[in-house]
């Protein structure tokens, strides 16, 4: 009787284990440079107009890739550093002329916010940012 009870608490517990990771959420996982994109083309809050918007999304998107091209390479951290540096004097400008100073330090500030927990994957890129 109490072996019949033993059986019967320990099916019973492992019917509950199944059911609950059954119901766990599974979420996509997006690759790095996707997840960087849609940082960067969240413009919440700083009302573009449509040229600026699709502007700066296309420039977003060759950012990233030169990025990504320039984090995968086998260059040097050296050579990296200098050229992720580089990439950001290039962005700067681009996004002062496109949005002016004080939208600027707006659209950066959310940048920075959003881009955070992501530096430890980003590696020497975030030097871009």
């Amino acid at each position: 009787m109490k072996l019949l009870k033993i059986l019967t608490f320990a099916f019973a517990l492992t019917l509950i284990g199944f059911s609950a990771q059954a119901q766990g959420l599974k979420v996509p996982k997006m690759d790095l440079s996707s997840q960087v994109l849609g940082i960067l083309n969240d413009t919440k809050g700083l009302d573009l107009s449509a040229d600026q918007k699709g502007t700066l999304e296309n420039n977003n998107k060759s950012f990233v890739d030169e990025l990504m091209n320039i984090n995968d390479s086998d260059a040097s951290d050296d050579d990296k550093k200098a050229s992720f540096l580089g990439l950001k004097n290039k962005r700067t400008k681009f996004l002062t002329d496109l949005l002016g100073s004080d939208l600027f330090k707006k659209y950066s500030g959310q940048i920075l916010k959003s881009i955070n927990p992501l530096k430890s994957k980003l590696g020497l890129a975030a030097l871009a940012f």
